[in-house]
């Protein structure tokens, strides 16, 4: 972690902040801002407090919070990580002297892939040993206001089967209980938890240890979706080109990165479970309060002079967009050999990943473009995924978002949809049952498509035809008019009447719509598309929220609540506060004006 600053500074990608400022909301508020801006720096809190108690310890933020950042972390291009993976999938045997040479090479680098165990060193992770520790006297994070209290938010979660076979490397929010408990949020697909079944089953106590800091690829190793029974830290090694080395932690056979700066170790006990949350969480959203594990914490270990790692969550864009590009790149080798006829794919940020994917395929037969989103549905961590576009080889660059959105526009047919169901992020609120709910696909391979007898109106006089036949319309805003499917946003003002059944008032006017959506006035602004398609894909249950009628296709994107048949708690956005934005603005350490703010919603509208 300090060589990592160190580099930061060099390349005029740190900023220090030697001002006092508040843990809770203060450091997370300014951090959230500065990553949105498109020269974004790390940031180093010198002296950061809670109150009136300032830490010892500096805290980083924004750490993987550019390109830049990304590059001087990895010091590898994504194409060259995905092409070593890629080689060492390749089970064909070498025939000529210099494929086997190459091969052998390959080879060789895998070797990296296992840790190296140090059963009877301390690491200097283990510097300072704490067996009467207290999670209070760690700089962590409150982000958001209606947050449940401080939160780790880039621990590195180190565990293990119950035989102790497999590791796992995961990286999960934990929140601070007390001095000595954290809740561990992790979630039921997550190997940790498939892991957590086995102990509780055995009815046996789980080792967990956590570690913070040292390099930074560790934490990025820790979302990686790779499959389950592989260490994570197997992507450390092939990247760096060097065995992780491994010490034992001091209160349990957990085995942590011996240059961690800090570690948390305990124990869980499978039968006690604790109400976990709210968080506002990389949805843009608060995530309810649910019963989650709790780690009783039974020593904090820390190197010399340590750094205390924290990332922010909220709405797009945030550090996960540079993290998710490298995740997005690196696996692309894998996901190919499991869908074949994919060429590539793309995650775009404000799709908040699993909310919305593009996918350019080169489909070889009849309803290839659909087998293929069953496979995405069908795959790890591709199972969330919620919406999926599917573009042939003809299309432009799946990261040219007008020329892409064009092309799916042009060939875009009502009835060339998929809307089933399966399973979804444990953080979807818009799912009526937890974890499981509705997926759309679309197929916008082949030909162009144009309805016939479709004509554009403008928007003015379109709104008047809509006004008349659903009042409580305030507002609208048409794009891509020029293409073959016109998008058409109505701002609604919904009272206690489910919406899509009242879009049906509007069927008089299909000649003059392709895709109509309907959205909650008062909290979105039609003209800010980059924030609507956040709301939108966030929003949304295909098989609840989309009606199809005439060819025209009809979204309720507004909150849902009972009227709506939505019993679940519908969670508020993560909106920062007013009065700090301002403190920070009067102490001259923000500068962003209000179009800015407004650019990424920041503040409640």
């Amino acid at each position: 972690m300090q060589h990592f600053i160190s580099l930061a500074q060099k390349h005029n990608l740190l900023k220090v902040i030697d001002t006092p400022l508040d843990v809770d909301l203060e450091i997370p508020h300014l951090s959230y801002i500065e990553v949105k801006k498109p020269n974004a720096k790390a940031l180093l809190f010198t002296h950061p407090k809670r109150g009136e108690h300032i830490f010892q310890t500096p805290v980083l933020t924004n750490i993987f919070g550019s390109f830049d950042l990304l590059r001087l972390i990895v010091q590898k291009s994504p194409e060259e990580i995905a092409g070593q993976i890629q080689n060492l999938l390749k089970l064909t045997p070498p025939k000529t002297l210099v494929q086997k040479l190459t091969k052998a090479k390959e080879l060789f680098t895998l070797r990296h892939a296992i840790p190296k165990l140090h059963p009877h060193k301390k690491g200097t992770c283990q510097a300072n040993i704490n067996l009467n520790p207290s999670l209070f006297n760690l700089p962590a994070l409150k982000t958001w206001e209606l947050d449940g209290g401080a939160f780790i938010t880039m621990g590195q979660v180190y565990t293990q089967s119950l035989d102790g076979e497999l590791k796992n490397l995961g990286m999960y929010r934990l929140q601070i209980y007390d001095d000595r408990r954290l809740g561990l949020h992790w979630q039921i697909h997550k190997d940790s938890n498939h892991f957590f079944h086995q102990y509780k089953k055995a009815r046996q106590k789980m080792p967990v240890s956590i570690a913070l800091g040292g390099d930074p690829l560790y934490t990025w190793c820790g979302q990686a979706p790779m499959p389950y029974g592989v260490f994570e830290l197997a992507l450390y090694g092939i990247i760096r080109e060097r065995k992780p080395q491994l010490v034992q932690s001091i209160t349990n056979p957990i085995f942590i990165p011996e240059d961690a700066d800090f570690v948390i170790e305990g124990w869980v006990d499978p039968e006690q479970m604790e109400l976990e949350g709210p968080f506002g969480d990389h949805t843009g959203y608060y995530t309810p309060i649910e019963p989650y594990p709790v780690l009783e914490v039974s020593a904090i270990t820390h190197k010399n002079s340590p750094i205390f790692p924290a990332t922010v969550v909220g709405k797009p864009p945030l550090e996960d967009k540079y993290m998710g590009y490298l995740t997005e790149r690196v696996f692309l080798p894998m996901l190919k050999m499991t869908t074949h006829g994919l060429i590539d794919y793309h995650m775009p940020e404000n799709g908040v990943f699993h909310n919305l994917i593009l996918a350019k395929i080169d489909p070889a037969y009849p309803a290839h473009a659909r087998q293929l989103m069953h496979a995405f549905w069908g795959i790890g961590q591709m199972s969330f995924v919620k919406h999926a576009l599917f573009v042939g080889m003809d299309a432009p660059p799946l990261t040219d978002y007008p020329a892409i959105t064009q092309y799916i526009l042009n060939r875009f047919r009502a009835d060339h949809l998929l809307i089933t169901e399966g399973v979804c992020d444990a953080l979807d609120h818009s799912s009526p049952n937890y974890a499981q709910g509705g997926k759309l696909g679309v197929d916008a391979t082949g030909d162009e498509y144009k309805r016939d007898g479709l004509r554009i109106l403008e928007d003015q006089e379109l709104f008047g035809k809509i006004k008349a036949l659903l009042p409580e319309t305030q507002s609208i805003k048409q794009y891509c008019t020029q293409t073959n499917t016109p998008i058409c946003l109505l701002g609604i003002h919904k009272s206690n009447l489910s919406i899509l059944p009242r879009l049906q008032a509007l069927t008089p006017l299909s000649s003059h719509l392709g895709i109509l959506i309907a959205l909650d006035s008062y909290k979105n602004n039609l003209e800010n598309a980059y924030m609507i398609i956040w709301r939108v894909v966030n929003n949304i249950d295909a098989k609840r929220d989309i009606w199809i009628q005439n060819g025209v296709v009809y979204i309720d994107a507004t909150d849902k609540g009972v009227c709506d048949g939505h019993l679940r708690e519908w969670p508020k956005d993560t909106d920062c506060s007013k009065e700090i934005i301002s403190k920070l603005q009067n102490m001259g350490l923000l500068e962003e004006d209000q179009e800015f703010l407004e650019k990424f919603a920041i503040l409640h509208s």
